[in-house]
């Protein structure tokens, strides 16, 4: 953002409390996050940028030099990855100098010259289809049902991340070619969008639009162009935005990434124009969303979506905190931060940077998390390098070059706020200073910063204490205390003019704790110091262990947690069922299948539970002996085998397993085999889904067996509904065909699995 400031015509309206250091003037130094940065580093040299410039080339009427990569990019949503990459590698060339990614930015934008030139309109597209779309959307006629514009999947969302990756070329590898781009593509979006009523945009945006207005408010910053600033205020979602102004919660049952990005473009254009509304606005959202709808790892949403707040106990999936939705939280707390420093902002901030971003890359070769699952025995999946690239594979590519972005803060002229705890130097240059910052944290909570050179000025050190470190910071300097904090929460600061040589040292007092869920005190995650603990539960093959509880009678964690040893791992002492189990941090959890949140009994609610789950167990041996044919649904070998045929069906995953979900007008059906000469009975398996309110009937050779709504649901689980199956329906059969459809528009529930069982 600072080197974007300075390259700005329209500098800043609102006068910012802080701002970060260029990314250039910050150096980590060895650590898991200096591993992951060079991770990421290392694969980026290996993307090939003529394979992300295929459907653009394609879409300027020029022939593609190498085939496209996979995923999305060949699924309808191609472009929005190279928009990533040209910000990953601008953001690489400014940390780290290496000439090669500045080689990769300068070929990329050098071809979308070309691809201007090809067709002058200034047009940047890499989707299908699009020159149909945007002649529809120019004479007026929409049409969107959510994520398509006219058929085509997101189209400004994907406009947006070729816009910032421009942006950011130009900023921070100082390539004026990428602002010329940048405002000829804009010329296009406004020569497109010019003729359209409030009543038509209103209609266009209910199409998910990422950040349109953050780049255009940025355009127009770069530029001193109204045109730009006119069009940014135009990507404004009334029916989201304008309650949340109103301080009103209009987020339950959103697709939350959708959202974010919205109120990322809000903040900057305060900074921009000085409208308090959209400060108070972002400020607003952000609160609601990092207090009400956020995970202990510091990540939102499940399967995408919000739910109600304070109600997450209950959503707990393989398909919880999609990594984008963090992405763009941080860059949100970034630009909130700049206007107001609380230590609040970077209290979220560490958590998610360490407990999410963090752990959402492997780093043995830099791939990355789409949703970091939270549902106890699951495990990370991985994108791949060519075959399934994904929104969080694009922002992933990012996250892990910029993590010297945030370290370290400019205040007022002569002042710095350290807000994380991340070995590293500052090269404070105009101050004639450098700090190097060594640490284990949060191994451990010693920080040590050495002064580098002699400062011209007396000049403010000012440091984050945690909210969690609930005890006070000694902050010594030279070996004698200098300051005293005891309010965690704040900030605590030291001034001098500072010499060559001079030590400033603190322990931060790391403990164990524990975390409640907002709705259910009784589940519980565990915490080092920032660091969210997990369980290791074993590899990720083969089937999933049963789930584990913690039995500590109310006692304190430090009397049943204990070390084992070894940096950072603690195991129960006869505190885990139904064994004992050993934590470590989170983020160090790559292939294994992991826990985080634990239900926490005394011995008499356990000996309760258990019995619970063994007449569970029982009910499931029962089901198996008395199964005549079974299939999973979502899964193409047994739908196969069953002759399964649909339409409009909404196949996804979660907690290992599969699911279908006949949508507004659309069924499904498929081959059961059955007793004839016996009772039999139709036993379904639901995925308890948040997101729907199911009104559907089931029919076997054309009689309906059930009208269902499935009411009062478990949420977020499977579970099994038997439906009696008449003799009228299965006498003398072999084999009936089960339909399932919605009624009028309505869908149906979300299926997983069906199971032909003799009646008892």
């Amino acid at each position: 953002m600072l080197a974007a400031c300075l390259l700005a015509v329209v500098v800043s309206v609102a006068p910012l409390k802080a701002e970060p250091f260029p990314l250039g003037r910050v150096k980590l130094l060895e650590g898991p996050f200096a591993k992951a940065n060079q991770a990421t580093a290392r694969y980026l040299l290996t993307v090939n940028p003529d394979r992300l410039l295929h459907s653009f080339r394609k879409h300027s009427g020029l022939e593609p030099k190498a085939p496209m990569y996979g995923g999305w990019e060949n699924m309808g949503l191609a472009g929005h990855s190279l928009g990533h990459y040209l910000s990953a590698c601008a953001m690489e060339f400014a940390v780290s100098g290496d000439k090669r990614f500045k080689e990769k930015v300068d070929y990329v934008i050098a071809e979308f010259v070309a691809c201007q030139k090809s067709r002058p309109d200034g047009y940047l597209g890499a989707m299908p289809d699009g020159d149909r779309v945007w002649a529809e959307v120019k004479k007026g006629e929409i049409r969107s049902g959510g994520f398509d514009l006219n058929g085509l999947w997101a189209p400004w969302y994907t406009h947006h991340k070729v816009f910032a990756g421009l942006l950011d070329a130009h900023a921070l590898t100082g390539n004026k070619d990428a602002l010329e781009v940048a405002r000829k593509f804009g010329d296009w979006a406004i020569e497109t969008t010019k003729d359209l009523t409030p009543e038509l945009w209103e209609k266009m945006l209910a199409c998910e639009y990422g950040g349109m207005n953050e780049s255009m408010a940025e355009l127009y910053a770069r530029t001193g162009e109204q045109k730009y600033l006119d069009l940014a205020r135009k990507f404004y979602d009334k029916r989201v935005l304008d309650p949340l102004s109103k301080g009103q919660n209009s987020l339950p049952g959103k697709h939350s990434n959708t959202q974010i990005p919205k109120i990322v473009g809000l903040a900057r254009l305060f900074e921009v124009t000085g409208n308090e509304t959209d400060l108070k606005t972002a400020r607003f959202f952000w609160d609601t969303v990092v207090n009400h709808h956020t995970y202990v790892i510091g990540g939102n949403s499940n399967h995408e979506y919000l739910g109600l707040p304070d109600k997450l106990s209950e959503a707990l999936s393989s398909n919880t905190a999609e990594t984008c939705n963090t992405y763009n939280m941080l860059r949100l707390t970034r630009h909130l931060f700049m206007q107001d420093t609380r230590a609040e902002y970077f209290d979220y901030y560490e958590r998610a940077h360490l407990n999410h971003i963090l752990a959402s890359q492997n780093p043995s070769d830099g791939m990355v998390t789409y949703f970091m699952p939270l549902v106890s025995g699951a495990s990370r999946g991985y994108s791949d390098p060519e075959h399934n690239w994904t929104c969080c594979h694009g922002s992933g590519m990012e996250n892990h070059v910029k993590h010297v972005d945030s370290i370290y803060w400019r205040g007022r002229p002569e002042e710095v706020f350290v807000n994380l705890f991340i070995p590293s130097e500052l090269n404070w240059s105009e101050q004639g200073i450098s700090l190097r910052m060594e640490t284990e944290y949060p191994a451990d909570g010693f920080v040590k910063l050495t002064v580098v050179g002699n400062a011209k000025k007396d000049l403010v050190v000012s440091f984050r204490h945690p909210a969690w470190a609930n005890q006070h910071i000694s902050l010594m300097v030279n070996g004698r205390e200098a300051a005293i904090s005891s309010r965690p929460g704040t900030y605590t600061g030291t001034v001098r003019k500072w010499k060559d040589g001079d030590v400033i040292e603190f322990q931060l007092p790391l403990k164990l704790r524990t975390e409640a869920m907002p709705d259910n005190p009784k589940r519980i995650a565990l915490m080092w110091g920032p660091a969210v603990l997990a369980a290791d539960l074993g590899s990720s093959q083969g089937p999933a262990p049963r789930t584990p509880v913690l039995v500590t009678d109310g006692k304190p964690i430090e009397a049943w947690l204990t070390p084992t040893g070894k940096p950072m791992e603690w195991k129960t002492t006869g505190a885990g069922r139904p064994g004992d189990l050993t934590f470590r941090p989170f983020y160090t959890h790559t292939s294994n299948r992991y826990a985080v949140y634990f239900d926490d009994y005394t011995q008499a609610e356990w000996e309760k539970a258990e019995a619970e789950f063994r007449a569970e167990e029982a009910r499931v041996r029962d089901l198996e002996t008395r199964t005549v044919d079974s299939m999973r649904i979502g899964e193409m070998q047994p739908e196969r085998d069953h002759n399964l045929k649909s339409e409009r069906n909404d196949v996804r995953a979660a907690n290992g397993r599969s699911f279908r979900t006949p949508m507004g007008g659309g069924w499904m059906e498929f081959d059961m085999k059955v007793e004839g000469a016996l009772a039999n009975e139709l036993v379904i398996t639901y995925w308890g889904n948040d997101r729907i309110r199911p009104d559907f009937e089931i029919l076997v050779d054309g009689v309906k067996v059930a009208d269902e709504k499935l009411e009062a649901r478990p949420l977020n689980a499977f579970f099994d509904v038997a439906y009696a199956l008449p003799s009228s329906a299965t006498q003398g059969k072999s084999k009936v065909r089960v339909r399932v459809q919605g009624k009028g528009n309505a869908w149906s529930g979300s299926f997983a699995g069906a199971r032909v069982v003799r009646g008892k």
